[in-house]
């Protein structure tokens, strides 16, 4: 793994480098905001009331604490303390949250508790596991994702990247049960979301008292039986860190099997991923490709030496031909990863503070820091 990160060396500094500059230059007027989009190539802010319990909120704390961690910069962790701050309005506000509640917590208080300690940010992410487990249905064993009397009895493949926060929520308070919770649901989305050709169903729908699957709605990909390409970055990534979490093989061997799909399908499409792998027409999601790096990078950790240049090769492929053809460096546009899709023909190519994240991700990565924040 280190030969592969040494032959790249020079390219990975040289986009690290950009990341800083860049992001350096944007907190200094996003600085008291939670962005979750550029607007005319300038940041949003869903720090107020009414935008408050945005599914994204917790991507530019996380971003900020990345940074901080990297440079030490004193500047970033102000930022990524003001967007934690201001999220104690969606915990006094209980309907507006939902299966996010680990996004936007565990890459905002978890990781200054991790940084610096603060015993405040713990407790808000305590608060927040125990929202997020109280959502789990027994009879189904999943969690439930969105408020509403039928969505709320739907689960979907997002969460997987949800319940690090159980597991983390279990290490604080040395209780089974968050554990117990977090397992349980991974295990049911491995049996119901998880084809055998390792693509990945979005949703499950189940009937809420008996726990008996209903269906297979689509909402974001392409159709029910299709491949949304976010969908299965967020597999690759949950599962590889339910096997960090856990230690269970059969969660690695479950990332690995989605991996194996997502790098099929990519590869002959320069490395950049549709919004769905089975859509007929040329619409994109680079967030995908980020967030999939990720996953693909701890994989790569995970395995035998043997076996890890597959997975880390194909992380470094996909980043590069991100950063060559999906990134915006200059001065007129506040985000850098560009072309992200909130869904299959809507949100089209847009700006979005996920695809931000996981792609400094990966590069933090890939530079060689190692916190994990998840």
């Amino acid at each position: 793994m280190n030969n592969l990160l040494n032959e790249n060396k020079q390219w990975i500094d040289e986009t690290w480098a950009k990341v800083e500059k860049k992001l350096k230059r944007v907190v200094g007027t996003a600085k008291y905001t939670i962005p979750s989009k550029t607007i005319n190539g300038k940041y949003n802010d869903c720090s107020t009331e009414k935008a408050i319990g945005n599914w994204t909120n917790g991507f530019w704390p996380g971003i900020m604490w990345l940074m901080y961690d990297a440079t030490g910069d004193e500047e970033f962790r102000e930022s990524a303390e003001y967007g934690e701050n201001a999220l104690d309005m969606a915990q006094e506000r209980f309907n507006c949250l939902h299966h996010d509640v680990g996004f936007m917590w565990l890459l905002s208080s978890v990781a200054n508790y991790r940084v610096t300690g603060n015993e405040k940010s713990r407790n808000r992410a305590l608060h927040a596991a125990s929202i997020l487990a109280a959502r789990f249905n027994v009879n189904g064993k999943y969690i439930g994702a969105w408020q509403g009397e039928r969505v709320c009895n739907w689960a979907i493949i997002d969460c997987m990247m949800n319940i690090p926060l159980l597991y983390w929520a279990t290490e604080q308070m040395k209780n089974p049960s968050f554990k117990f919770i977090a397992m349980t649901h991974a295990d049911t989305c491995m049996r119901n979301h998880v084809r055998e050709d390792g693509s990945v169903n979005h949703i499950i729908e189940y009937d809420g008292i008996t726990g008996e699957v209903l269906g297979k709605p689509s909402t974001q990909g392409f159709d029910v039986d299709s491949s949304w390409s976010r969908g299965q970055a967020w597999a690759i990534y949950g599962y590889v860190l339910s096997y960090i979490r856990t230690g269970e093989k059969r969660y690695l061997d479950v990332a690995k099997k989605v991996a194996h799909y997502f790098i099929a399908a990519v590869c002959s499409d320069g490395y950049i991923p549709k919004a769905d792998f089975m859509q007929p027409d040329d619409q994109i999601d680079s967030s995908a490709g980020a967030i999939a790096a990720c996953g693909m990078i701890e994989i790569a950790k995970a395995v035998p030496e043997r076996e890890s240049k597959l997975y880390l090769q194909a992380a470094i492929n996909i980043m590069k031909a991100l950063t060559e053809k999906q990134c915006d460096w200059s001065d007129e546009e506040d985000s850098i990863l560009q072309n992200n899709s909130a869904c299959w023909g809507e949100g089209v190519h847009i700006s979005a503070m996920y695809g931000e994240y996981f792609y400094v991700e990966a590069m933090y990565k890939l530079k060689g820091f190692d916190k994990l924040f998840w």
